[in-house]
């Protein structure tokens, strides 16, 4: 009987799996089939004045990132990659030769410049958060970071789960919110033995920490890839040439952080009370006691007050990373096998999105588009509303990265054009930052995150329960934070 059972569920899984392929490759040869058909369209048929065949290549090539990102029928860093290679051999001068034909080489982009995107400054600024991240667990300062920082909330249940917020949210500023939601509930699992099963909170401890490191990342701009995706595109110099710091960003996103946890803190003991009231927490775990990890904990903290400072010490953000790089890379505390461990899938999704958005302005398509399309109409207010609401959505069920870098550079196109209009909602900066913020509160199912996939995966949190926590905190969290963002860019502060 067992093994008729298990036989009958082995055919369903492979049935299930059978038609997930299905779909993908029906979503996939759809994006194919809407890109040659856009690719082969008269000009004229697009209504814009002075279009070109390149700038009718770069369209075709945005509409397939657009269907592979949003039905992820291939992983989302893959679908980077073919638009990068993509762009190379269609619009780039060193496109293929039948390609040319009938086209000025002026028209052309730069292939170095499309190449550029995979070392763009603000990918370096990845780079040295991840190398950070990595030495920071091979030493074991992770871990009596998190037993120190913890001590001071006692054995209080809430006061307890307070601290997991709370230091779950710090971690996450500076190393990935899936490692830091994998490392947290690590932390966790001598906890649950101890608690009732009968209570909620178990359930309380699980959601805390993907609630943590989701709204955590939004405190520094190396939190999450989708701050760094806004930061690249206000600190353009080409562009907006904003200038915002490190310290700058903190100014303002942390006390917004701070806010977001305490209120998560407040709905999750509202949600899952805790029926013992005490919790007895040992963290295990020992820093190695050499002269590396000397190293490691000086550099942490010498490149954390320049990030901080960066105005003071005159270098910005994305150098001060190269910081923690040169010194582990020279010191051996990463060695060639550490690189590994590095999150390529993330950079590469991220140099995708930054080589769409230099197709866009580098062809001139995003300027005939503002002549093309009356922008300079549309409310401001709309604008806002609409595109954080349709980053959050979009954000619930599909790579936040992905959405971000679908979004921006159309977002700064949209606020280009309505020019002047724009600052009665604080200016582009209050759009771009809105999407970081929109993008980083969407936690309401588990496929959203992958610390809300980690959380689930225990089997001690139930759909529903995340959905209610993770709606009621995504939803304060974009009315707070565009209030942020509204009050911070009036008073002049961005």
């Amino acid at each position: 009987m067992i093994q008729l059972h298990s036989s009958k569920t082995m055919r369903m899984a492979n049935d299930l799996s059978h038609r997930f392929s299905n779909r993908r490759f029906i979503m996939f040869m759809a994006a194919i089939i809407l890109m040659t058909i856009i690719w082969n369209m008269p000009l004229e048929s697009f209504g814009i004045e002075g279009l070109t065949v390149v700038h009718r290549r770069v369209i075709s090539i945005f509409a397939f990132a657009t269907i592979m990102w949003i039905t992820e029928c291939i992983p989302s860093w893959a679908t980077s990659v073919s638009l990068i290679g993509l762009l190379l051999f269609s619009v780039s001068d060193n496109t293929l030769l039948f390609l040319r034909e009938g086209i000025e080489k002026e028209e052309f982009l730069s292939h170095k410049a499309i190449m550029a995107t995979f070392a763009d400054p603000i990918i370096i600024l990845f780079l040295g958060g991840f190398v950070l991240a990595i030495a920071a667990t091979k030493s074991g300062l992770d871990a009596v970071l998190a037993r120190t920082l913890l001590r001071p909330f006692g054995h209080r249940s809430e006061v307890v789960l307070l601290g997991f917020l709370l230091i779950t949210g710090i971690f996450s500023m500076f190393i990935s919110n899936t490692a830091t939601a994998a490392m947290m509930l690590t932390f966790l699992a001598p906890v649950f033995k101890a608690l009732p099963p009968d209570g909620k909170g178990r359930v309380a401890l699980t959601l805390a920490i993907p609630v943590a490191a989701n709204v955590g990342g939004m405190g520094t701009p190396i939190g999450t890839p989708p701050n760094m995706i806004a930061l690249k595109y206000l600190n353009d110099p080409e562009g907006l040439n904003m200038g915002i710091g490190f310290g700058q960003w903190m100014s303002f996103m942390l006390p917004l952080t701070i806010v977001l946890l305490l209120i998560g803190w407040y709905l999750l003991i509202r949600f899952f009370p805790f029926k013992q009231k005490r919790i007895d927490l040992e963290i295990e775990g020992h820093v190695q006691h050499n002269w590396r990890t000397v190293v490691v904990a000086v550099t942490f903290v010498l490149t954390v007050v320049m990030w901080l400072f960066d105005k003071q010490f005159g270098v910005n953000a994305n150098t001060v990373a190269m910081f923690p790089i040169a010194i582990f890379a020279v010191t051996g505390v990463i060695r060639a096998e550490d690189l590994r461990d590095i999150n390529w899938s993330v950079i590469w999704m991220v140099a995708g999105g930054f080589a769409l958005g230099l197709a866009l302005n580098d062809s001139g398509l995003a300027e005939l588009a503002i002549q093309s399309i009356p922008f300079d109409t549309w409310s401001p207010i709309v604008i806002l509303v609409i595109s954080g609401l349709l980053c959050y959505v979009l954000s619930n069920f599909i790579s936040n990265t992905a959405t971000a870098a679908l979004l921006v550079p159309i977002l700064v196109v949209v606020c280009k054009g309505m020019g002047s209009r724009i600052d009665a909602i604080g200016g582009t900066s209050t759009v771009l930052l809105g999407i970081a913020i929109s993008a980083s509160v969407a936690m309401s199912l588990p496929i959203s995150t992958p610390p809300n996939a980690i959380a689930h995966s225990t089997g001690l949190v139930k759909q529903n329960e995340m959905l209610k926590i993770g709606l009621s905190v995504g939803i304060i969290g974009l009315i707070i934070g565009y209030a942020t963002l509204f009050l911070v860019s009036n008073m002049g502060l961005i």
